[in-house]
């Protein structure tokens, strides 16, 4: 396989910022420490010295421990802080606390907050030359999840163009389908659909370039891609959550309603998942499922972004 020329970008904040081409490199560089890093439990070096700082302002399990594994297979010094300790839980500026991982030699930082934009914020403020990885602001972007999820269904249905993909469920609170709405129309995919309650499709949904359904039989009609979205009830008013029952009985993703889609599709979640609410254990659990899959794709493409961006 021929090598990918190398993109050159500073930091990695909304999936905007890559082309087909740069994407197509990173699938690259994941794959290889896909096969010669994680699968043979082998360290690389590449980061050796660089200081990563991670910084996650809301709770994560996977995405947290994804970018701190994926900077120790690296080489890098990892800095992990209990965001509760920190001193912005004790009044000083979100800026200042940049500061002072800057003065430690920080090359990187990943940043997750419950606000748009903080991300895009904190690489204008910086003093120093290092990067910045957006892991999520508020209902905007979480691009490395888009990727991630890009690779997974590459590694799969290389044929974008020709792909029908449907998500479901929580798309007005979906970072998760933002970016990844996003890097689909990069990649050339034509047929992208929605399928959600009313309440739960973004009032800009026209501008997104998909099509939209309020049921799963119409949604998922010969679908290869299924991706199923939690209800994100940190970001919805008590009166908006909708009932888990209610919901589960017309957008839960079951056996019987993925007999809509293709026989060979593939089930995608980005986690957490809520068993019986947006998917059946039948079907997270199933032959269909790559949902682990994507767990362990997100180790080597967040070592393809860090390896991309610091050296």
């Amino acid at each position: 396989m021929t090598k990918k020329t190398k993109p050159t970008f500073r930091h990695l904040i909304e999936m905007g910022m890559l082309d087909k081409q740069a994407i197509g490199y990173l699938f690259q560089n994941a794959e290889h420490f896909l096969t010669s890093s994680l699968e043979k439990d082998a360290l690389q070096k590449t980061l050796s010295g660089k200081v990563v700082t991670n910084l996650f302002f809301e709770p994560s399990t996977r995405s947290r421990h994804s970018f701190l594994i994926a900077a120790k297979r690296l080489g890098a010094i990892v800095i992990n802080p209990d965001m509760s300790t920190l001193a912005t839980a004790k009044g000083e500026s979100l800026i200042d606390t940049i500061r002072t991982f800057e003065a430690m030699g920080t090359s990187l930082f990943v940043i997750r907050h419950s606000d748009n934009n903080t991300a895009d914020f904190i690489a204008a403020e910086l003093s120093s030359n290092a990067s910045v990885i957006n892991a999520g602001d508020g209902d905007n972007q979480h691009p490395t999840q888009g990727l991630l999820d890009l690779f997974t269904i590459h590694r799969h249905k290389p044929n974008f163009p020709e792909l029908k993909v449907t998500i479901i469920g929580d798309i007005l609170h979906s970072r998760v389908a933002r970016s990844l709405i996003e890097g689909l129309h990069i990649m050339d995919a034509q047929t992208i659909r929605l399928v959600a309650p009313t309440a739960l499709v973004p009032n800009d949904v026209d501008q997104l370039g998909v099509q939209v359904f309020h049921t799963m039989k119409d949604g998922l009609q010969d679908a290869d891609v299924v991706v199923a979205l939690r209800i994100q009830k940190e970001r919805m008013q008590d009166a908006s959550i909708p009932d888990p029952n209610k919901f589960y009985q017309q957008f839960g993703l079951t056996s019987e309603s993925l007999a809509y889609a293709k026989p060979d599709a593939i089930v995608m979640h980005p986690g957490p998942i809520n068993r019986s609410v947006e998917i059946d254990s039948s079907v997270a659990d199933g032959p269909q499922s790559v949902i682990l899959e994507q767990v362990r794709n997100g180790v080597a493409m967040r070592m393809a972004i860090m390896d991309c961006l610091l050296t």
